[in-house]
């Protein structure tokens, strides 16, 4: 069986290169790319993937929230996530979101390759530079995640404002009324104890929810 791979990545090259590896495979096909979370979600659903290569860090929605969505309508569908943080509370946020799988970038290549066999097998893949002691924090108790606080729809509406769109903006991009973006960033702000919108995005940031490269 061949599996049907979609590639979500706002790098151009990166996503060529990974095109490349992945259709020199005789059991893999790349079906498409898109280039940010909401793209990637929507080709999910029109050119039904097996699984999704996705870059934690892009712009319009996060690969994190996009994971959320695909796997809630689409169980079938797996995740690898592709990212450069190494820390127990983004490997946590993955999982969470229902990836199988999680590579760091500096490993991509036969690894990833690997995960992407493991996770459509229906079993979880970390990358191997992940210290064991990872795996142990990820197990055992650990501090809350402030973005647990806010809903699915918060922190999309959190990151489009944090990457510089206006309420107008938001709310087009996300089908929703210019009062409904506004009730939503209030909400976060009481959520968050935050008390201007220096500090929403001062926040989003160094939650890594926007990338600033």
């Amino acid at each position: 069986m061949t599996i049907r791979i979609l590639i979500a990545d706002d790098h151009a090259v990166v996503a060529e290169g990974l095109r490349a590896l992945i259709d020199a495979q005789p059991d893999m096909e790349v079906v498409g790319l898109a280039d940010n979370g909401l793209e990637a979600v929507k080709q999910t659903l029109e050119k039904k993937p097996n699984l999704v290569v996705m870059d934690n860090a892009m712009p319009e929605m996060n690969g994190i929230e996009a994971t959320r969505i695909i796997r809630k309508t689409n169980a079938d569908v797996r995740v690898v996530m592709l990212s450069m943080h190494s820390t127990s509370v983004h490997v946590r946020r993955a999982l969470g979101a229902g990836a199988g799988g999680y590579i760091l970038k500096e490993s991509v290549g036969r690894e990833l390759l690997d995960a992407i066999r493991t996770v459509h097998a229906g079993r979880r893949y970390l990358s191997k530079p992940l210290a064991d002691d990872l795996l142990d924090r990820l197990a055992s108790d650990a501090p809350e995640d402030p973005l647990s606080r806010l809903s699915t729809r918060e922190r999309q509406v959190l990151q489009l404002i944090a990457e510089g769109n206006s309420v107008v903006e938001v709310g087009d991009k996300l089908a929703l009324s210019r009062k409904t973006v506004e009730t939503y960033r209030s909400r976060m702000m009481e959520k968050l104890d935050l008390h201007d919108l220096a500090s929403l995005v001062k926040f989003a940031i160094q939650h890594h929810l926007v990338s600033l490269d």
